[in-house]
């Protein structure tokens, strides 16, 4: 369950200096699932979803 009123607004977010920076919604990373795996130079980190709606990266 997620708060989308302590979601950042597309006007509120940073203006990245210089060179532009990806935004990727977590929901398109996540789909339906609250965890999911990542590979990054050969380790396997886990990304979760916590209950309030906090991201969490653990190795």
């Amino acid at each position: 369950m997620t708060n989308d009123n302590n979601l950042a607004r597309p006007s509120e977010l940073p203006v990245p200096t210089g060179r532009a920076q990806r935004i990727i919604e977590s929901r398109e990373l996540f789909g339906t699932e609250n965890e999911i795996l990542i590979s990054h130079d050969g380790a396997i980190y886990r990304m979760k979803i916590t209950r309030q709606g906090k991201l969490i990266l653990n190795k």
